[in-house]
């Protein structure tokens, strides 16, 4: 009797754990999940045909693939943490620090996307605050380095993944790409830089010099394969040869990086391709999309973003508009704002409220009011800007 208790007992608790892990696994990848509804939501709509094999972008997808692995073969050995730390460690004050933090986040972000630049360099800003004694910088900081990601990576096209879409789907020409994010990117520099001087005293303070150090032979050959992964993007060697000798190289050197791939973020892709496929064979759909765009891409772009965030903006507004400076534009500054607006503040997000959860309510206060003035001052100054016939 006691024993078929136990069962029953167990039985019982297995449908609570697998509803627990589903949680979870939702939770960590809300993003994916939504994309996922919403693609569904629209093959009932549209019907599957062969349509559907037109919707997919495969470069984008062969490109961000390539550059998520390399990122995380150089982050399993510690590359960017201990590049970082070495910068961090030449500065003596509590505003230099902080500047230090939030350009190598700036910085990173132009290099190896947004998200992974976070992932690689919040817990760094966590460990300096910390261990100096200066946490009431720790919201600051944070919120800062959130904002310098999504706005850093919008000078590259491999900087924030709807770069990389935009600058694959209308075959931008790279320094034209460049140049149609220059204004926002140098006036975000300006705005981070004003903010952290106002906000963080100068106060001295002592880091600790770390005393790891890098593998040679495997870092030589990871930059080598992000050489390579960067090449590809700019359109130098076809991304077929990258998608072959990257895998293969890892899968020897590291097959670890290959399991570590942001996949939940490639699906998501995948969803978001469907679903924008979708919703442009949708007529209704598309007289509303294309006349809100035609009337100003730029603004319907931002508004957009803080709705369904920066990526499905500009997967799914792509369809409506030829006009990509404008939307390029858009996606890219729309990224601040709601917490919703970008996946990297909801990383960001995560990472605070991991360490002080009791602060949730302040850290999104102090979130929301950063952001919408950045979002507000960058806005105005691009239509300012377009009215002016500058941009």
């Amino acid at each position: 009797m006691a024993v078929s208790h136990v069962l029953k007992g167990r039985h019982s608790s297995l449908p609570v754990r697998l509803l627990r892990k589903l949680l979870e696994f939702v939770k960590k990848n809300v993003v994916m999940c939504v994309a996922f509804c919403a693609a569904a939501v629209t093959c009932v709509l549209v019907p599957f045909d062969r349509e559907y094999l037109g919707y997919f972008d495969l470069k984008t997808l062969a490109c961000l693939f390539c550059v998520l692995a390399v990122v995380c073969a150089l982050k399993n050995i510690r590359f960017f943490y201990i590049l970082a730390q070495k910068i961090v460690t030449c500065f003596r004050t509590a505003r230099k620090c902080v500047l230090a933090l939030i350009y190598i986040t700036f910085i990173g972000s132009m290099l190896i996307a947004n998200d992974m630049a976070l992932l690689t360099f919040l817990p760094l800003g966590y460990f300096v605050l910390r261990s100096t004694h200066k946490e009431k910088y720790m919201a600051f900081t944070f919120i800062m380095q959130n904002i310098s990601a999504n706005l850093g990576g919008m000078l590259t096209p491999f900087g924030n993944p709807q770069n990389l879409y935009l600058y694959s789907k209308f075959s931008i020409p790279t320094m034209e790409f460049m140049g149609i994010m220059a204004a926002p990117f140098a006036l975000s520099i300006l705005l981070i830089t004003l903010c952290c001087v106002v906000f963080v005293k100068n106060e001295a303070l002592e880091v600790a010099e770390s005393a790891d150090s890098l593998p040679v032979g495997r870092t030589i050959a990871y930059l080598a394969l992000f050489a390579l992964s960067i090449a590809i993007v700019f359109r130098g060697i076809p991304y077929w040869i990258g998608l072959i000798i990257i895998p293969v190289v890892l899968f020897f050197m590291d097959r670890d990086a290959l399991k570590k791939v942001d996949y939940p973020l490639l699906l998501t892709f995948v969803f978001f391709f469907i679903f924008a496929g979708n919703m442009a064979r949708i007529d209704i759909v598309r007289y509303v999309l294309s006349s809100l765009m035609n009337k100003n891409t730029l603004l319907f772009s931002v508004l957009s973003c803080q709705c369904i965030s920066n990526v499905p903006s500009a997967v799914l507004l792509s369809q409506f508009t030829s006009n990509y400076p404008d939307l390029l534009v858009g996606v890219n500054i729309g990224g601040a704002g709601t917490l919703i607006a970008s996946l990297a503040s909801l990383i960001t997000f995560r990472e605070y409220t991991k360490h002080y959860p009791q602060e949730t309510d302040k850290y999104i206060r102090q979130f929301s009011i950063f952001n919408f003035a950045f979002l507000g001052i960058l806005t105005g100054a691009m239509l300012l800007l377009k009215t002016a016939g500058v941009f």
